[in-house]
């Protein structure tokens, strides 16, 4: 048989070494040698001797959801083999975190990580019930982190001299550094006259960079319990 559909671009090669790889432009593969952690629904295949457990966000995860109808629910994957990670086709892209970096991020950006990463759910300070949600995901620590956007994303530095303001909805995730805090760039008048669209921002300041994706975020539909 045939087909454009059978070349190297799209066929798995054998695993080389444990971890976590980027697969193709929408799929992440991660060979497990123990546990790994990932986001509940996410496995599109695998192979080998694994198993997927559900795994509870704690009294944090549980009032954002409650909260805002986003989190971050996980399932731990454990044993040996590989699987493959996916999500709505989104783009998927993977980060190194080293011991001192911290990267702050929406749930429902992540994709799956190294069971090594430290994670909490943090309020976003100063930004009320808003500005990507009251909670987001902090990392921290010695692993990768594997992430998934509608799109390309544009990754834009922050300054202490350049202050970034992103759109609230459109906002992916931002050193954990950084200040945040609520900025309203619309006139009361503006408002009456129906708005911009454009009411508040979040504003980051500081030495870092924040992520964002090139459009904005729909809400989530709350899951089937």
């Amino acid at each position: 048989m045939k087909s454009d559909l059978f070349s190297k671009q799209h066929l798995a090669e054998p695993a080389v070494s444990p971890g976590m790889t980027v697969q193709n432009s929408k799929t992440l593969r991660y060979v497990v040698n123990g546990e790994m952690m990932a986001r509940q629904g996410a496995m599109i295949a695998f192979r080998g001797n694994l198993q997927f457990e559900r795994k509870g966000q704690g009294v944090g995860g549980m009032l954002k959801r409650a909260v805002t109808g986003e989190g971050l629910p996980l399932m731990a994957v454990r044993g040996q083999g590989e699987a493959w990670f996916a999500h709505e086709a989104q783009s998927v892209f993977v980060v190194d975190l080293e011991q001192g970096d911290a990267l702050t991020v929406n749930g429902r950006n992540v994709l799956c990580f190294d069971a090594s990463l430290s994670y909490e759910i943090k309020t976003v300070k100063g930004a009320g019930i808003s500005g990507g949600g009251l909670f987001n995901s902090v990392f921290s620590g010695f692993g990768r982190l594997g992430l998934m956007c509608e799109g390309e994303p544009l990754v834009i530095p922050v300054t202490p001299q350049a202050p970034v303001y992103v759109d609230t909805d459109a906002v992916v995730g931002w050193s954990a550094s950084l200040d945040t805090s609520l900025h309203r760039s619309q006139s009361f008048g503006s408002m009456i006259r129906g708005g911009s669209g454009e009411a508040v921002q979040l504003m980051l300041q500081g030495d870092g960079f924040v992520i964002v994706r090139p459009s904005e975020a729909q809400p989530q539909k709350p899951q089937q319990k």
